[in-house]
């Protein structure tokens, strides 16, 4: 078992696999392979054993007559209700090769953008991640030391090292209780925030952050609105693409927003109607202006993927922004720190040898 969980990690399935497969296959379908013999070529190919062994059964159900969208759905781990929703799409209009490659483009287009943001707030991270390593290091192992140099020495000490000296013995008694407890209320607070209870107005409040909460507002409105362009593009109902996206998305506020926007419609409201008349206080108004406009030419599927890239480039530039905003900070709080520890640690050395001099 434990081996199975380490191989299932080392191998899991990535976007990038799914996303090769998806544009591979497409390609393979226009040139006329028939859809169990070009899911066995990529099979072939595939290097991660976890994604050959879900190819192999996919070819397995296909060869039993199974529709593709069916076999797909022995895997929800790995291939989404969006997914599912384009294919089955395409497979009862015939165009299935052309959902798969709007798949694909949708798929390269998310594995993109999760990259470039995961790119942007790597450097932040590993300042962070090296200043908590470094700063527990120093409190566990070399301020007990300070303390016992520090109080041996006869010299009036300056109020930082009476401070430092405090912190110190602080962390000599009680030094791994004190990191002990940081991690237990970390993971409680985890598991806190992923509680029913708690969960929806997390999620408010991580919407509500300064500079960071309109970041996470972009992100989830790009993926949001890509993913229903998409979606009518290849030819699902408004309804079904709104369903399909509520269940897609992890954030329950946008959740509630697409379910109040999918009763709107079944009740004979238009998207932009509903969204003028009620309250979406993390949406902005160029969306349903947006919208209208897309009602209007009956082209919605083109002005929702124009948001989602508008949004992509608005996550773009907030990401560099935040970027070149942290770094400084970052420098100046760890500058100050180390500033006032060498203050603490020379000041009363300082003194002892001027007293020994005089």
């Amino acid at each position: 078992m434990n081996l199975s969980r380490i191989n299932n990690f080392i191998f899991r399935i990535t976007p990038l696999d799914k996303m090769l497969f998806t544009k591979h296959l497409s390609v393979m379908l226009k040139s006329g392979i028939p859809l169990d013999e070009a899911v066995s070529s990529i099979r072939d190919q595939t290097k991660n054993p976890n994604f050959k062994e879900v190819l192999s059964d996919l070819v397995k159900e296909l060869e039993n007559g199974q529709s593709f969208e069916k076999s797909l759905s022995r895997h929800p781990k790995v291939f989404d209700k969006l997914y599912l929703s384009l294919v089955a799409v395409g497979e009862k209009s015939g165009k299935l090769e052309e959902n798969l490659e709007y798949l694909a483009g949708q798929l390269r287009k998310t594995y993109e953008f999760n990259k470039k943001v995961s790119g942007a707030m790597l450097y932040p991270k590993l300042v962070l991640t090296a200043s908590l390593i470094m700063g527990g290091s120093m409190a566990l192992f070399v301020l007990p030391q300070l303390f016992d140099l520090f109080t041996s020495l006869n010299v009036t000490l300056p109020l930082s090292t009476k401070i430092l000296l405090f912190v110190a013995n602080l962390m000599k008694s009680y030094g791994y209780l004190i990191i002990g407890g940081i991690i237990v209320l970390g993971i409680f607070f985890t598991m806190l925030i992923r509680t029913n209870a708690v969960k929806p107005g997390w999620h408010k409040v991580i919407l509500s952050f300064p500079k960071f909460g309109e970041l996470n507002q972009n992100m989830e409105l790009t993926n949001i609105c890509r993913n229903l362009g998409i979606m009518l593009k290849s030819g699902l109902t408004i309804t079904t693409a709104l369903e399909t996206q509520r269940d897609a998305t992890e954030n329950l506020v946008y959740k509630d927003y697409l379910e109040r926007l999918r009763v709107a419609i079944e009740k004979g409201k238009k998207l932009s109607e509903e969204m003028t008349s009620q309250k979406f206080k993390f949406v902005p108004q160029i969306v349903p202006k947006m919208i209208s406009v897309g009602e209007g030419t009956g082209k919605l599927d083109e002005v929702f993927i124009y948001l989602g890239d508008f949004f992509e480039e608005e996550v773009d530039d907030a990401t560099k922004n935040l970027s070149n905003t942290l770094e400084p900070i970052l420098l100046l709080i760890i500058g100050a720190v180390v500033a006032f520890m060498a203050l603490a640690i020379i000041s009363p050395i300082y003194q002892l040898t001027g007293g020994i001099k005089r």
